[in-house]
């Protein structure tokens, strides 16, 4: 900790273990079993605490609250993790918490963005390069893969899916899962549009992008029940890694995807 700049209204426990290079500021709060990689800022009146670990060069915005207690009812003790990767942004009032269930985790991974008010429950798994807009909420149990995008004051419900570079607009109310590379908005959400924009900012290829709107319109708009679309997508269409990865998503859903 000998390295870490402290300031001197911050309370940080003889047992947390501060990475070199860390800037913990006023009236933060960390606690024992916390853990911070180098490099990470906490601005002022950030609070992290339970079995917590931070990788480096997070970025702690004010009132931020990372690896609390769950929120779940059904919790019953035991020691539950929050993990989080490197060189993530949580913005102000942004809360985290932890598992409900004694040695699960709630994950986050690495260069994610999570704008003011946002909220991650109990058991999320978050992949990288995620966005969350202020106040988009995920209840728990959410899965949220790589490069997505969740608008503003959306909410998704438990043990939804959110797919790889899928966008989800803004005050949308989310119950089953939204596909892989889709655009979903409106309450409930509908998966309305391919993710055009997302697609070509993530580089993903013409042909690639050309499949993915063939699929789309066979999937949503051809009005098959999802199996029979599969099917047809899987006999007619190029087998590209974009396409496997919708497929497989889609096959895996518990919940039904967002029509």
């Amino acid at each position: 900790m000998s390295s870490a700049h402290i300031h001197a209204t911050a309370v940080v426990h003889s047992d947390a273990q501060i990475g070199s290079n860390c800037h913990i500021g006023p009236f933060c709060v960390i606690g024992e079993h916390v853990t911070l990689g180098p490099d990470c800022k906490l601005h002022s009146h950030v609070v992290i605490d339970g079995h917590t670990t931070l990788g480096a060069g997070n970025e702690l915005f004010p009132f931020a609250a990372i690896g609390l207690k769950t929120q779940d009812l059904k919790w019953k003790g035991g020691v539950t993790r929050t993990v989080i990767g490197d060189h993530n942004v949580f913005r102000e009032n942004t809360t985290v918490h932890s598992a409900t269930n004694d040695g699960d985790a709630t994950v986050i991974g690495s260069h994610n963005h999570f704008l003011a008010y946002t909220h991650i429950a109990h058991d999320c798994v978050v992949g990288n390069h995620v966005i969350m807009s202020n106040v988009g909420t995920l209840a728990g149990h959410v899965i949220v893969e790589d490069h997505a995008i969740i608008g503003g004051l959306a909410a998704v419900h438990q043990f939804c899916r959110i797919g790889r570079m899928a966008i989800i607009g803004g005050c949308s109310k989310v119950v089953q899962d939204v596909p892989p590379f889709m655009l979903a908005d409106g309450n409930p959400a509908e998966t309305k549009a391919l993710n055009k924009v997302g697609l070509e900012r993530n580089g993903v290829s013409e042909e690639a992008q050309a499949t993915l709107k063939k699929a789309f319109k066979i999937l949503f708009r051809d009005g098959l029940t999802v199996s029979n679309a599969l099917v047809k997508i899987e006999a007619e269409l190029p087998l590209l890694p974009e396409l496997q990865h919708l497929v497989a998503f889609v096959k895996a859903s518990e919940r039904g995807i967002s029509k």
